[in-house]
């Protein structure tokens, strides 16, 4: 999987890409067989860069204190999630309680060897897949309690308009669907839709 991956490194704007951390970075991400697909300041171009780019991760390089970095990164992957490493010598808590807030998988504080990169890389993916699925989860959880409350509102107008016990309601809307190759919820909403038309 490593092999394959596509990485952005970032740094802050005023900081050298040629630093020493910058270059013990890069001979990491080499060693371990990742493709470096660009190495970009944190300015305002980042967003559209990345847009561009399509990178699987994002590696944030920032010596000292990274909030300017953040900001453009939580801009540039709003849309569209990533797992994000950053790599700095901060070690204040509230740094570090940012960067994850701002969605940073993992934040590594000193010491970045070359040999390090490649497990800390695997497990910020790990952390980041995992989050996603949970994200997932729990989007569908409301979909389905969304449309829940659809049916029951749509169940509810049956049976006061048309003197029906829930059961018969539901059995109405199920046919109803099934007639029309809809789904339960679908249905359920033209009806509320009508409803609302109609007053």
């Amino acid at each position: 999987m490593s092999r394959n991956l596509r990485i952005v490194l970032v740094h802050p704007h005023h900081e050298s890409d040629a630093s020493q951390r910058a270059c013990a970075l890069h001979a990491g991400l080499l060693e371990a067989g990742y493709e470096l697909v660009a190495s970009l300041p944190a300015d305002l171009h980042l967003p559209e860069r990345i847009a561009q780019l399509q990178p699987d991760m994002i590696i944030v390089d920032a010596e000292s204190d990274a909030r300017d970095v953040l900001e453009h990164i939580v801009i540039a992957t709003r849309d569209e999630r990533r797992p994000i490493v950053m790599f700095t010598e901060d070690d204040k808590t509230s740094s570090m309680e940012a960067a994850l807030e701002a969605g940073v998988s993992a934040y590594i504080v000193a010491g970045l060897k070359p040999e390090r990169i490649k497990p800390v890389l695997n497990v910020a993916l790990a952390r980041f897949r995992k989050e996603e699925k949970l994200l997932l989860e729990l989007a569908d959880t409301k979909h389905k309690l969304a449309e829940r409350k659809v049916v029951d509102r749509a169940k509810g107008l049956l049976m006061s308009r048309h003197g029906m016990t829930e059961e018969q309601a539901y059995q109405r809307l199920r046919t109803m669907a099934m007639n029309k190759k809809l789904k339960l919820a679908d249905i359920a909403q033209r009806i509320l839709d009508v409803e609302d038309l109609l007053g």
